[in-house]
């Protein structure tokens, strides 16, 4: 690991109120001696306690007052990264900020490379690979349950019960292995029998963690919930609606929405990602068809579909409409949502909601346009994505490396299952085992190389 003194904007990009600047090396506090002047005359920022905060002024090397600052001082190894990290908190001006930064690289600092400071934090032994990930997951938490869920990983739930999993498999393991040493004496150090239920025991435990990713995935990057009907029944207008915002454009035109409109919004702490999909309806036009056939795969990648019917008319292809709909969202969650109910009497009503009476989901009547029972439209989408309550200490998979690896470990350990019932010989035993044991290590980073390292790292913002 490179010993450099490196540094950083740690704020978000742009002009605030404040920004800091973080400074992490053998010689961050050094380098930020050269250039700050303390209040207190008779002060030194070399001599200032750890996890204190002083205030003076940045200078430039021409005695040029650049800004007001605090600085704040933490020392190795009681800090983020592990080593000695010096923050300087500024006004928030771009200037400001690429001033001191430029002041930093002068005197010798490197610019930090993306999640520079939470590799350091890692490679020092602060943290381990999951609960580095989980940091940029919280940065980019945009929900309340996406928000504890990255703090359960971060404070180490899922590193501990992993850990905790290894470290009985390598009692057995060495056990095992020890036998290998006494094969002429024919002796057994490892129980079967308690190898056998510890093994039931993991598999139960993996499997578990592996379920959980359809809950951790949908709450980091939000249930996908397709928008479906004909054309001109008011999905894009129900789009924006939800969003609150005009991000379809919304016409009397049939086939205007000829392509796919995504966007993100929080409904009760839950993150949906709505799909504005192309009316489907017989047509000629080929650039209408394609986008039709778009409608037709994001109906088969969502979540829930809510199938959109226009209360003032049905189509005369109603019957291939719904085939075609119900044979594409077979395991989804559907949800019939009649809009402009407000231009229909109740009579009418009824006798169109009598045409879908072996339809056995949730139906909502709506005005998309009026926001005619919108709220129910949302309690109906809660219900329909079945998200559990996630609450401190639960811990949820949500990333698709920690998945894949754990589905590795899974089939490991079901092979040493199956090997103890056949009686198979300690050394086969022995390879599975530890096989299980490296697909858990590589999720906590005990087993890693620089590449795996490089590239979950490099997706980290710079400041981090």
């Amino acid at each position: 690991m490179e010993k450099q003194t490196i540094c950083a904007i740690s704020t978000a990009p742009g002009i605030g109120g404040i920004a800091v600047i973080r400074i992490s090396g053998i010689d961050s506090v050094v380098i930020t001696n050269k250039l700050y002047k303390p209040y207190k005359k008779a002060f030194s920022i070399v001599e200032q306690q750890a996890f204190t905060i002083s205030y003076g002024q940045i200078v430039n090397p021409t005695g040029e007052v650049i800004d007001d600052v605090l600085v704040s001082v933490f020392k190795s190894p009681n800090s983020f990264t592990g080593e000695d990290v010096v923050e300087i908190s500024c006004h928030g001006s771009v200037y400001i900020q690429q001033q001191i930064l430029e002041l930093l690289l002068q005197e010798g600092c490197t610019l930090a490379q993306p999640g520079e400071f939470t590799q350091r934090a890692f490679l020092n032994g602060k943290m381990d690979l999951s609960q580095a990930e989980a940091v940029a997951d919280l940065i980019a938490s945009s929900s309340a349950s996406s928000h504890r869920m990255a703090m359960n990983q971060m404070r180490g739930g899922f590193s501990g019960q992993l850990s905790a999993l290894r470290t009985q498999l390598l009692n057995f393991v060495s056990l095992v292995e020890l036998e290998l040493d006494f094969s002429e004496e024919d002796v057994e150090f490892a129980d079967r029998s308690q190898l056998k239920n510890l093994t039931l025991d993991i598999m139960s435990h993996i499997r578990t963690l592996v379920e959980s990713f359809r809950v951790g995935n949908a709450l980091k990057n939000g249930i996908p919930v397709a928008l479906v009907g004909e054309t001109n029944v008011g999905k894009s207008t129900l789009l924006n609606l939800l969003l609150n915002e005009d991000k379809a454009i919304v016409s009397d035109i049939h086939g205007t929405t000829r392509d796919v409109i995504e966007d993100q919004v929080v409904l009760k702490g839950v993150t949906f990602r709505f799909i504005d999909t192309a009316g489907i309806r017989k047509t000629k036009d080929t650039i209408e068809q394609l986008g039709i056939e778009r409608t037709f795969k994001k109906i088969e990648q969502a979540s829930i579909v809510l199938w959109i019917l226009d209360c003032t008319q049905l189509s005369e292809h109603m019957e291939w409409l719904t085939e075609k709909i119900e044979k594409k969202a077979a395991d989804k969650k559907i949800i019939l949502v009649f809009n402009k109910i407000d231009k229909v009497t109740n009579d009418e009503r009824e006798v169109i909601s009598q045409l879908f009476e072996n339809f056995d989901g949730d139906r909502i009547y709506i005005s998309a346009k009026n926001k005619i029972n919108t709220h129910e439209l949302e309690n109906a989408l809660i219900k329909a994505a079945q998200i559990p309550e996630i609450h401190t200490g639960d811990v949820i998979v949500s990333n698709v490396r920690h998945v894949d690896a754990l589905q590795k470990a899974l089939t490991a350990i079901e092979r040493v299952n199956e090997g103890i019932d056949n009686h198979i010989s300690g050394d086969f035993l022995s390879q599975d085992i530890r096989e299980c044991m490296f697909f858990l290590g590589e999720i906590t980073g005990q087993i890693s190389n620089d590449e795996i390292l490089g590239n979950i790292f490099s997706k980290f913002c710079i400041g981090k």
